[in-house]
């Protein structure tokens, strides 16, 4: 009898299909049912966060045509509880620890059904926010509900383990992209939307993204390189727009820096395709897929330390650089130095490419699959 694996999530969108196609394509033994909570977010903007098309793989809405924000945590634990129960599941993965439902249905599931595997997606870092001793103390108890955690990086694999979870619990390859989605030879023969070079950001225009930090930057770029500078475009959208277009403007800046919106990842291809560099400055980021995406288009990138995906995908010199992201100063020189060619940028091309292959949806499959094998290995204690 096959094992039957749940995977709960939210709202599912392309990045979580592209890697359950993979790990149902790599173990056509196991039997993967795609839970959803809901097929409407309710958020402003987070239509891209949505799939239709599940692309053949076995799928459950349990509150279609509701949107998950406006359900309450114990509707949708009691819901996820009973489709467990009913459907016999053997193995179910739960992503994060944050959301009370998650709670409730680690704890409830734990003490109904103890022989069911849990299996935890994580992406949290230490330093994501401010930790209190009564928090942490709280976690380390709730993750003994689970038998082994599938993370994205060694960092926060760290951070599980300070949260007294066995290292050989613990597995990585959760946070990739369907890379060849953004394969250069595919999308380069897409229209330029812009004729000149340029930086690239995409971001939800929040405080947290640090925009107004790259338009300050790129402010004093443009001021040392004059006409030989490239460009800026920062794809998104938020709260912060009418910050960020009204420091533009007093920049005087309106004529090179392009604020496209928000657009959905077909009308990305184009951008990631003809950009020169990918920027992303987040002050605080538990990943970051769009800096895998842009390493799959084959572009250099200049990343946040603070971004959780930085020490996985960047290797300084070889396919991008780091920069402090309270440093204006720091992120100007980078860009000066990238645009002025003091690095072979057909060599940090290549190599961000290559780099980029190793995160891929197998990766993910395999992680997945050590994960379970560990978690079904032995009995719950």
């Amino acid at each position: 009898m096959s094992t039957k694996i749940a995977w709960l999530q939210p709202i599912w969108s392309h990045y979580h299909i592209a890697r359950a196609k993979a790990f149902q394509k790599n173990n056509p033994d196991m039997d993967l049912v795609c839970l959803a909570i809901s097929d409407i977010c309710g958020e402003v903007n987070a239509s891209d966060w949505l799939v239709k098309d599940f692309c053949n793989l076995n799928h459950v809405v349990l509150f279609p045509g509701m949107a998950y924000l406006d359900l309450k945590p114990l509707q949708i634990t009691k819901a996820v509880i009973e489709f467990v129960i009913k459907n016999k599941i053997n193995v179910l993965c739960l992503l994060g620890y944050s959301k009370r439902e998650i709670q409730q249905i680690a704890i409830g599931l734990r003490l109904i059904k103890p022989k069911l595997s849990l299996i935890l997606f994580s992406e949290s870092k230490k330093d994501d926010f401010p930790r209190y001793w009564w928090k942490e103390k709280y976690k380390t108890k709730l993750l003994k509900c689970y038998n082994t955690a599938l993370v994205a990086g060694n960092i926060h694999k760290d951070y599980l383990m300070e949260l007294g979870m066995n290292s050989d619990a613990i597995f990585l390859g959760y946070d990739v992209v369907e890379n060849h989605t953004f394969n250069p030879n595919q999308i380069k023969k897409l229209p330029k939307p812009i004729n000149d070079n340029y930086f690239f950001t995409v971001n939800r225009f929040i405080p947290r993204k640090n925009i107004l930090l790259i338009v300050s930057a790129y402010a004093a770029y443009k001021q040392k390189m004059g006409s030989l500078a490239w460009d800026l475009v920062l794809c998104g959208d938020g709260e912060l727009r009418p910050q960020i277009e009204q420091k533009i403007a007093e920049l005087n800046l309106q004529d090179v820096v392009h604020l496209p919106g928000f657009l959905q990842q077909k009308q990305l291809l184009p951008y990631f395709a003809h950009a020169s560099c990918f920027i992303h400055g987040s002050i605080t980021e538990q990943w970051g897929l769009v800096v895998n995406e842009a390493m799959a288009a084959g572009l250099p990138v200049l990343v946040s330390k603070t971004c959780g995906c930085f020490e996985e995908l960047v290797i300084e010199g070889f396919n991008g650089f780091g920069f402090n992201p309270h440093n204006i100063e720091q992120l100007t020189e980078l860009m000066i130095d990238i645009s002025q060619d003091n690095f072979n940028l057909e060599q940090l091309r290549n190599n961000a490419l290559k780099h980029i292959q190793k995160f891929s949806p197998d990766y993910f499959a395999t992680g997945l699959k050590q994960a379970i094998n560990n978690a079904i290995s032995y009995e719950y204690r």
